[in-house]
C-alpha cells in the first residue's frame, strides 16, 4: 500500500461531526440562552447560535485537515516534546523453590544472590534467563508433615492438600478461632540449626480483605500469631523477625529465629498413634483473631526465593570520555531494566567515582555526576555543563575510563512463563536437589516494549491527567502505569466494604494483570503496588481502593455442521480457539481489546463468531453455559456489573452433512 496511508490520522471528526457534537453540548453548557432566560431550544440550521457552531467547525475542520497532514516523523517529535517515550520492555517475576537433598553433608546450603536458573518457555524460541533477587539460607530438613486443629480439639493431618498448589486447606479452621493452630513438622539427620527459617505461604484468596486494598491507611493484620517451638516438654516462643503475609491474609513469606538451644524432636504431635517418625515441630498459634472468615491456603514452602527474567552483566568497559559536551556511550545488552545500571567514570587519580541516572538534565546543575539512559537502546547520556557534569578525559586510560559496573538485562512477555518451568539451575549447587527445582505458581509481570500505537493512544490520556488522578478516567489511565497492570476500571462512588451504598468520596480501581491465565488475577504484591502508585497522585479527601475483578466462567455448547471438502478436525479447534479468544478479559469482546465490565453476551454475536471460522457449513444448536447453569436458547445473557467473563474449554461437536462426525 502507499506509505502515506500509514500516516496516523491525528482527528478524524469531519465538519458534520462537529456541528453534531456541538448540538448534543447546548444542553449542558448552555441551558439557558440570553436575553429573556429562555432556555435554547432551537438546534435548527436557522438558528443564529447554530449559525456560530457551523462556523466554528468549519474553521475547526480546516484545522483538522492540516494536523492531519503532518508526518509521522513530526508526530513523534510532538509526543517527545510532551515527555512521552516509548515505555521499555519489564521483566517477569516468580517464586521458585530449592529443594535441598536429605544425602547433603550441611544442614544449611547457601543459594546465593544472582543464582541463574534457566526456562523454556515453549514457543520454540531461545531459553530465557532468570536470577534469584537475593539470597537464602536453604534447610536441609524436610517439611514432612502439617497438621491444623481448630483449638482444643485434636489435629487433623493436612499434608497431602500441600501439593502442587491447586488444593485448598484451612490453617485456622473455617471460624479462624482463638487458639487454633498449624503445627510444622520438619524431618532432618540432626537438630534444626539455629538460623533464619523463611517459609512461604500462598494464599488462596484474601477473605479478610475481600480481595481488596485500601490505599493510603496502614493495613492492620486480622489476627495475632504467636510463633512457638517445641522444646520437649512445653511449647516456646519464637522470634518472628518478618510477615509478609499480614497473619495469613495474602501470600508472603515469614521469617522465623530458630533457637541456639535447638529444637527437640519428638513423635507425640503426629495425630497418628501409628506414626513413630520423630519430627521438630513448629507452631503457628492464633493468639488473637479477627477473621470474618478464616484464611485459606495453597501452598508452604521452605527455601523458596523470589526470581526475575534478567541476567546480569558486570564490568563493560564502554570508552573513554574525552571532555566534550553531550557524550554518548553504548551498553552491549539491552534492554536495560530500570535502576540496574551503576555506572563509573575515572576522572583523575582519586579513582573512579560512581554517576546517578535521572530522567532528563532539567533540574541538574554543571556539576551534577548524572546520566541519561535510555533502557530500550542501551545509549547513555551526559550532561552538558550547564545541564549536567561532562566527564573530563583521564589521560592515564584515555580510551577505558567508563564502566558499567552492573547492570541488568531481560523483560519481555515471553516470561510470563507457566509453572514448573523454571526449573534448570545455571550451574550446579552442591546439597540442591536440581530435578526438582521449580516455579509453585506462573511467573508474572512481564510485558514487551510499548508499541508506537500505544503511545499515541497513551498520549492524550496522559496530557489530561497531568499525573493526578482527579476523573475516572486518569484513575484508570494511571492504574495502567503502576507496571504488569493491562486493564483497569475506575468505580465512583463505590467502597467494596459497602457494595449496596454509594458512598461519597470512594472510588475504588478494579485491575487485570498482564498475564496470559484464562483468568488473569493480580497478586498481592502487585495490588500494594498499584495502591502506592495510585495513593501518591490521588486528592487527600479521597478513599481509594484496588480490587481485583469478579470473572464468571462461559462455556459454549456448540453442534455445527461442516463442508464437504473442510477438515472436520481443524474446524473443531478453530471455533474454540474463535471462544477462548472472545471471551478472554485481555483479547475478547467485539473490540478485541479485553471483554468489557460487565458486558452482556450477546447470542447473535456468538453464533457470528461461530460461522467465522473456516470450513463451517451450519449451525445445529449453540447452548451458552454461565458458570455451570445452561440458559435458555436464543437468548442474551447478562452477567454481574462490572464483572468479567472467562473460559478454558468449551465443547464443540462437528459433523458432516453426510452424518459422519468426529
Amino acid at each position: 500500500m502507499p506509505l502515506s496511508a500509514l500516516l496516523p490520522q491525528i482527528d478524524d471528526r469531519t465538519y458534520d461531526d462537529i456541528v453534531a457534537e456541538i448540538r448534543t453540548r447546548i444542553a449542558r453548557y448552555a441551558p439557558e440562552w440570553q436575553p429573556g432566560d429562555a432556555a435554547w431550544t432551537d438546534v435548527n440550521d436557522n438558528d443564529p447560535g447554530i449559525t456560530l457552531a457551523q462556523v466554528f467547525a468549519w474553521q475547526a475542520e480546516m484545522l483538522i485537515y492540516r494536523m492531519n497532514q503532518v508526518p509521522q516523523l513530526n508526530y513523534i517529535k510532538f509526543l517527545q516534546m510532551i515527555g512521552i517515550e516509548l515505555q521499555p520492555a519489564v521483566a517477569a517475576t516468580a517464586e521458585v523453590t530449592f529443594p535441598i537433598l536429605a544425602t547433603a553433608t550441611q544442614s544449611i546450603v547457601q543459594i546465593p544472590l544472582g543464582t541463574q536458573l534457566t526456562a523454556d518457555p515453549g514457543d520454540g524460541g531461545t531459553p530465557l534467563m532468570f536470577q534469584t533477587r537475593f539470597g537464602i539460607n536453604a534447610f536441609r530438613a524436610q517439611l514432612d508433615q502439617i497438621l491444623v486443629a481448630e483449638g482444643g480439639g485434636g489435629y487433623a493431618d493436612v499434608t497431602a492438600l500441600n501439593g502442587d498448589g491447586t488444593q485448598v486447606f484451612e490453617p485456622f479452621g473455617a471460624a479462624g478461632l482463638v487458639n487454633a493452630e498449624i503445627a510444622l513438622g520438619f524431618v532432618d539427620a540432626a537438630p534444626l540449626p539455629a538460623s533464619v527459617l523463611d517459609l512461604a505461604f500462598v494464599v488462596t484468596a484474601n477473605p479478610q480483605a475481600g480481595g481488596w486494598y485500601q490505599c493510603g491507611d496502614r493495613v492492620v493484620a486480622p489476627a495475632v500469631i504467636a510463633w512457638e517451638y517445641w522444646s520437649g516438654t512445653g511449647w516456646l516462643g519464637l522470634n518472628q523477625l518478618k510477615d509478609e503475609t499480614l497473619a495469613f491474609s495474602r501470600s508472603g513469606h515469614v521469617q522465623l529465629r530458630l533457637p541456639s538451644a535447638g529444637i527437640t524432636a519428638t513423635a507425640i504431635f503426629s495425630g497418628n498413634p501409628d506414626d513413630l517418625t520423630q519430627r521438630y515441630w513448629i507452631r503457628a498459634r492464633l493468639s488473637a483473631s479477627q477473621y470474618q472468615v478464616g484464611p485459606q491456603l495453597n501452598a508452604i514452602r521452605t527455601n523458596t526465593a523470589s526470581v526475575i527474567q534478567a541476567q546480569t552483566i558486570v564490568n563493560e568497559v564502554l570508552g573513554g570520555s574525552d571532555g566534550t559536551r553531550s557524550q554518548t556511550f553504548q551498553l552491549a545488552n539491552t534492554p536495560v531494566l530500570e535502576g540496574s545500571l551503576e555506572l563509573q567514570i575515572q576522572q583523575s587519580e582519586d579513582g573512579p567515582t560512581t554517576w546517578t541516572e535521572v530522567e532528563d538534565f532539567l533540574s541538574s546543575g554543571p556539576t551534577d555526576a548524572v546520566y541519561v539512559l535510555n533502557r530500550t537502546t542501551g545509549q547513555i547520556t551526559t550532561g552538558n555543563g550547564v545541564n549536567g557534569a561532562v566527564p573530563a578525559a583521564y589521560v592515564p586510560n584515555p580510551a577505558a575510563n567508563v564502566v558499567a559496573v552492573q547492570y541488568q538485562v531481560g523483560g519481555g512477555a515471553r516470561g510470563n512463563v507457566a509453572a514448573q518451568v523454571i526449573s534448570t539451575l545455571s550451574s550446579p549447587i552442591a546439597g540442591v536437589d536440581a530435578n526438582n527445582v521449580g516455579n509453585l505458581l506462573p511467573a508474572i509481570g512481564g510485558s514487551d516494549e510499548e508499541s508506537l500505537d500505544a503511545a499515541i493512544a497513551r498520549a492524550p490520556r496522559a496530557l489530561k491527567s497531568q499525573d493526578r488522578a482527579i476523573s475516572v478516567a486518569d484513575f484508570e489511565y494511571l492504574a495502567t502505569q503502576a507496571g504488569g497492570v493491562a486493564r483497569a476500571k475506575a468505580l465512583p462512588l463505590y467502597n467494596p466494604a459497602f457494595p449496596d451504598l454509594n458512598c461519597p468520596g470512594a472510588v475504588s480501581v478494579i485491575i487485570v494483570p498482564n498475564t496470559s491465565a484464562a483468568a488473569p488475577r493480580a497478586s498481592d504484591a502487585l495490588l500494594a503496588e498499584v495502591c502506592a502508585y495510585l495513593d501518591a497522585r490521588r486528592l487527600l479527601a479521597c478513599e481509594l481502593f484496588v480490587l481485583r475483578p469478579t470473572y464468571q466462567k462461559v462455556l459454549v455448547q456448540a453442534d455445527v455442521t461442516v463442508e464437504d471438502a473442510a477438515d472436520s478436525a481443524a474446524a473443531t479447534l478453530g471455533i474454540e480457539a474463535a471462544l477462548a479468544k472472545y471471551f478472554h478479559p485481555l483479547t475478547g469482546g467485539d473490540s478485541g481489546v479485553g471483554w468489557p465490565f460487565g458486558g452482556t453476551i450477546y447470542f447473535s454475536r456468538v453464533f457470528q463468531k461461530i460461522f467465522d471460522v473456516s470450513g463451517v457449513a451450519d449451525i445445529n444448536s449453540v447452548t451458552l453455559v454461565l458458570d455451570g447453569v445452561a440458559q435458555p436458547p436464543c437468548t442474551n445473557v447478562p452477567i454481574a456489573p462490572v464483572a468479567l467473563v472467562y473460559s478454558t474449554e468449551h465443547e464443540v461437536t462437528a459433523n458432516y452433512s453426510t452424518g459422519a462426525n468426529t
